[in-house]
């Protein structure tokens, strides 16, 4: 699965932004079977889990992000977004898509075998 993350840019504390990753060279039926993650890393940080949604539209957020950020998941355009609102200066980082064969222990990025480019968010206060 080859993934393509776009969205990102520099917007101020409480404003919102999407992000969507696309597979454009995947079958779609690879696509509709795999687990999708949305992780971050800060400068100086670790790469951290933001959100995960399962083939059968299971979601998982950090706790940092619940109730703010959403993600979601269109099999025909094999695109899944994240959107996210009430942003804070904390949510400053790279964010990346992700993607596995569906299975356990969704939320562990070392399960995960394929990645996007990156797109960088920044938060401004």
């Amino acid at each position: 699965v080859q993934l393509q993350a776009s969205g990102g840019g520099e917007v101020q504390a409480g404003g919102s932004l999407r992000l969507s990753c696309r597979a454009p060279t995947t079958i779609t039926s690879v696509f509709n079977a795999n687990d999708m993650g949305w992780y971050r890393q800060a400068p100086g940080k670790q790469r951290e889990l933001v959100a995960v949604i399962t083939p059968a539209g299971t979601t998982e957020y950090a706790d940092s992000v619940k109730g703010r950020f959403t993600t979601s998941k269109n099999n025909a355009r094999k695109t899944v977004s994240l959107q996210m609102n009430n942003l804070k200066p904390e949510d400053t980082g790279v964010y990346y898509c992700a993607g596995r064969p569906v299975g356990p222990d969704s939320t562990s990025a070392a399960t995960y075998t394929n990645w996007g480019q990156g797109t960088l968010v920044t938060v401004s206060s």
